[in-house]
């Protein structure tokens, strides 16, 4: 089978001519990335071919369309539907690719909507609330002193952009500031959540009908904090800051609580083939952060191959596994048309 592979690079180029804050593009692929997909997928014997994004790939996708599209592709600017972009094309063209529909990825980018979807089914999120200007029209508990520290964040992004140290904020006095600075450097709404004091565990899904739990890990600092956040300074030095613990040291009910919250969540977004999904557990209830439908795959410092690695398994058998779940929704999409058109 002929599979393209869509995507976001991340050069050195690009970097040096954005203009924004440093993370930016931090969504984004490297090169390295790419090449250790690629490989994954001509090892399962596929013809792989590079498409990227953008006005090429519809070039391409029009002059001589794939059999499969495995996508990675984020989208550019501060668009909320941006990842839902390419996913959009290739269902006009009737292209069969990866991952979740442009649906379920617009509603997961856009964390005060799937908040309330995730919330509907039944699982805790943190209190929050959404700002569109810097004159902070907050409802009350969130002027209140005991309502603090919170945490303000975009509201359109993933891969931790925005999410800094100074991000948390400890007084009302402090937030009217955050706020407008985060409104001026993303162009978006800004997330003013409460801080779930906590343990920061993130949940693997893959596959369909049903997706079965890849396995979860425990994001611990090595400094002890009673106020840890999984920040972009952390992520960027992972290896000296945080270790992964898998299977997490916590008990038996806590880890199935998250498990199925982690499900559920995945249901109610309508996500498919892969996700990760994070939370923050409180005196063994887990709130529900956000949903990665559209995981990094970058072979040594993605969340999902990190645990992935931690549960045994290499990164080419992880692509595998998210192309052979996609396949077969793919094939039992084709097989339940079939029986209704007889």
């Amino acid at each position: 089978m002929r599979i393209g592979i869509t995507y976001d690079l991340k050069g050195d180029q690009d970097v040096g001519n954005s203009v924004g804050p440093d993370d930016l593009l931090e969504e984004f692929d490297s090169p390295i990335t790419i090449e250790a997909i690629a490989r994954a997928l001509t090892a399962a014997g596929h013809e792989v071919e590079k498409l990227g994004n953008g006005r090429e790939l519809l070039t391409r996708l029009l002059a001589d369309p794939p059999d499969f599209v495995f996508n990675l592709a984020e989208g550019r600017g501060h668009a909320r539907s941006r990842e839902a972009r390419v996913p959009a094309v290739l269902e006009m063209l009737g292209i069969p690719f990866s991952g979740s529909d442009p649906l379920a990825l617009a509603a997961s980018l856009d964390k005060e909507v799937a908040k309330r979807l995730v919330a509907a089914s039944g699982v805790h999120v943190p209190a929050h609330t959404l700002v569109t200007d810097p004159q902070l029209n907050l409802p009350s508990p969130f002027f209140d002193k005991d309502a603090f520290p919170v945490l303000v964040k975009p509201a359109w992004e993933g891969s931790s952009k925005g999410i800094r140290q100074c991000c948390l904020v400890e007084e009302p006095g402090r937030l009217v500031a955050a706020v407008a600075k985060m409104l001026e450097d993303y162009q978006q709404p800004v997330l003013v959540e409460e801080f779930v004091e906590g343990d920061e565990l993130t949940v693997g899904i893959i596959g369909n009908a049903p997706p079965r739990i890849l396995g979860a890990m425990r994001i611990v600092p090595r400094t002890p904090s009673a106020r840890f956040i999984y920040s972009l300074e952390v992520k960027r030095d992972f290896e000296r800051q945080v270790f992964y613990e898998h299977p997490p040291q916590l008990s038996a009910e806590v880890m199935e609580f998250t498990e199925k919250a982690a499900l559920a969540a995945f249901a109610a977004l309508g996500c498919r083939d892969v996700a990760r999904v994070d939370f923050r557990v409180k005196s063994g209830v887990p709130y529900f952060l956000e949903i990665n439908p559209l995981p990094g795959l970058n072979p040594e410092t993605s969340d999902l191959v990190i645990l992935a690695r931690l549960a045994g398994q290499s990164h080419q058998s992880l692509v595998q596994q998210i192309l052979q779940a996609a396949l077969e929704r793919q094939a039992s999409a084709f097989r339940s048309q079939c029986l209704s058109v007889t």
